[in-house]
């Protein structure tokens, strides 16, 4: 867990966090402060009803998202990025100047402008928040970058919204604006020691339409289809999460029976959960943006809502509220403490590595625009989802009954995620195996390149071997694979969803013409192509002889050719290890240490078969 903390000692990051930590803890204690203040002295400042009063300031506060994202995007872009920030920063002064304004003049107006303004402040930010980052973060250190920034945002939104209602509720108002002008003052000073961030388009015309550019925007977004479906998740999730935390004023009342103070407790659980999952991503993930974990945080964030639902009291409290010690007391209480807790850690599973994922590829030349079209599209969600549990209540579903159903549409948004985007599950189902069943080692993983066309070619010892590469390789990787692995029932419909290239050994010769030059032309097209020259898995766990399918692939257009080793693996349940309670129990346990070894790149001209076997050979030594 050191390496991504590690971060905080480089001037490259350190800034940065602060300074957008410090943002989002300003944005929620004069929000909720605002609202906290206009919720017990409504009489003094106006005639609206509280309940109106508390929307409108919600719609307010989210409606520069709609307005401003696109042009945010375009001038992240245009112009350097740690510019920008410390221009934001100066503008967050200049607001909260206006809300003491407000404050002093006990002008309505004025605080509502002041918010406004704040939601402005955001929305400028958004693009600079996440565009910089793959600027000034090597890619090993992207998850735990954005694991950082994720925790920290949330931790930043708790304190703040604690922080503002403390000071609504103990202090004159003017309190609220005189720490907002210090903590402003603070993340400009901060924002002062961003390193340069170079703006990758600085000829870019702005276009002042939001409108047109919002959807120009969704439509760069659009031309990579894991990138859009991506942004489609991370949107989700925020309507998941904006869901669950406008519930919990009166979950906290009218299900649980206790005070103002087991709000702030349902809160902090939800939010440390949060915290908690996003910074263990870098752990399991190991340095690496593995999408396998947003399949495994879009499960717990179904069963545990779910639970929820389940634990909740069915019917609503009565009587005089509970005290939070009182509350802490019963079973029941624990168990949905627990559901939330997790709930917010698998939430970290889920949208840390869909952040990392938007960030690497997506195009740099318009990275922040494509962001920006994300925080257009996370307000849309939001409301969206304000709107549709506004209704379900209204016609008289139970908040427990209400999270039922949303978990019940997050298992279906993600099976249609999924269905389209098989990455993400064969990357699961990669990373269950590598983490589960095995220890993974790798060694030499750099020598696979970051971008463009590469052969891998390795050593066949079992039927895990796919799922092994990809657990390992830091891309998507398409497979040249025999017949029989894309006929299985689960594991070849992903992979032939994901583009994998199947051939029968002793094909006929237009058949494997066909082969052959499908996968040339996914060479072509600058993908990781991988096959195994031994056609199929060793019987004895020795190297076999190479086919010549790398040269006849190679013939139609040259590559680099990337030798790989597997080790460990035989004598493995999923090896041919001889009778079939052998092959079920393995002659190696669970949890058996296995490796992949990765050699330097081969010319295509020197890639015969005889030099691949020998290269492979030496890489994989005597462990089988």
């Amino acid at each position: 867990m050191s390496s991504q903390f590690s971060l905080f000692n480089t001037p490259r990051f350190r800034p940065f966090f602060l300074t957008q930590f410090l943002g989002a803890f300003n944005d929620n204690l004069f929000k909720n402060g605002l609202v906290v203040m206009l919720t017990f002295q409504a009489a003094a400042w106006t005639d609206l009803k509280i309940e109106i009063l508390a929307n409108l300031a919600a719609g307010i506060f989210i409606l520069p998202f709609f307005l401003f994202s696109a042009t945010a995007g375009q001038l992240a872009d245009k112009y350097d990025k740690a510019m920008l920030a410390r221009l934001v920063k100066l503008l967050e002064i200049a607001i909260m100047l206006v809300a003491a304004a407000g404050f002093w003049r006990h002008s309505l107006p004025l605080l509502l402008a002041a918010l406004c303004l704040l939601g402005c402040h955001s929305t400028l930010f958004g693009p600079v928040k996440y565009a910089i980052l793959p600027q000034h973060l090597r890619q090993e250190e992207l998850m735990g970058g954005n694991a950082l920034i994720e925790a920290g945002t949330f931790i930043a939104i708790l304190i703040g919204t604690l922080a503002g209602g403390l000071l609504a509720g103990a202090a004159h108002p003017l309190w609220i604006a005189g720490c907002g002008l210090l903590i402003a003052f603070a993340g400009y000073l901060t924002s002062r020691s961003i390193p340069t961030a170079p703006p990758p388009d600085p000829q870019l015309r702005i276009n002042p339409n939001p409108v047109t550019e919002t959807w120009r925007n969704i439509n760069f977004a659009r031309e990579n289809r894991s990138v859009f479906l991506s942004i489609l998740g991370i949107s989700w999730f925020w309507l998941y999460g904006a869901l669950f935390l406008a519930q919990f004023p009166a979950y906290a009342k009218n299900v649980l029976g206790g005070g103002e103070s087991s709000v702030t407790l349902l809160l902090a659980v939800f939010t440390t959960g949060i915290g908690a999952g996003s910074l263990l991503c870098e752990r399991m993930a190991g340095k690496r943006i593995e999408i396998g974990l947003v399949p495994f945080g879009s499960i717990g964030l179904t069963l545990f809502a779910l639970d929820l639902a389940l634990a909740s009291p069915a019917g609503s409290a009565i009587g005089t509220p509970l005290g939070i010690w009182a509350m802490l007391g019963q079973f029941s209480t624990w168990r949905m403490l627990i559901d939330l807790l997790l709930i917010g850690m698998f939430g970290g599973f889920f949208i840390v590595p869909l952040y990392a994922l938007v960030q690497v590829r997506s195009d740099s030349g318009y990275r922040a625009r494509i962001i920006a079209a994300n925080n257009i599209l996370n307000a849309l969600f939001m409301v969206v989802g304000s709107i549709a549990a506004a209704a379900m209540l209204s016609a008289g579903l139970t908040i427990p009954w209400l999270f039922a159903v949303a978990a019940a549409c997050n298992a279906a948004v993600a099976c249609y995620i999924y269905g389209l985007i098989p990455e993400f599950l064969l990357r699961f189902l990669a990373w269950l195996l590598a983490h589960c069943l095995y220890r993974l080692d790798t060694q030499g993983i750099e020598h696979i390149p970051e971008e463009g066309a590469a052969m891998l070619v390795c050593n066949h010892v079992s039927f895990a071997d796919i799922p092994i590469i990809l657990a390992a390789s830091p891309r998507p990787v398409r497979f040249l694979v025999e017949r029989r692995y894309v006929q299985q029932p689960l594991i070849g419909s992903l992979l032939r969803r994901s583009g994998a290239i199947a051939f029968l050994h002793g094909d006929e010769q237009e058949i494997r013409t066909q082969v052959l030059d499908q996968a040339a032309e996914a060479l072509a097209k600058g993908e990781l192509l991988a096959l195994f020259p031994e056609v199929t898995h060793t019987p004895d766990g020795e190297i076999q002889p190479f086919q010549p399918l790398a040269s006849q692939i190679l013939a139609r257009g040259p590559v680099p050719v990337i030798p790989m080793a597997l080790q460990g693996l035989w004598g493995s349940v999923f090896s041919r290890i001889g009778s079939k309670a052998q092959r079920f129990l393995g002659r190696r346990g669970l949890f058996s240490h296995i490796a992949l070894t990765v050699g330097e790149a081969i010319l295509p001209a020197e890639a015969t078969p005889e030099r691949l076997r020998a290269e492979v050979i030496r890489l994989r030594g005597e462990h089988r």
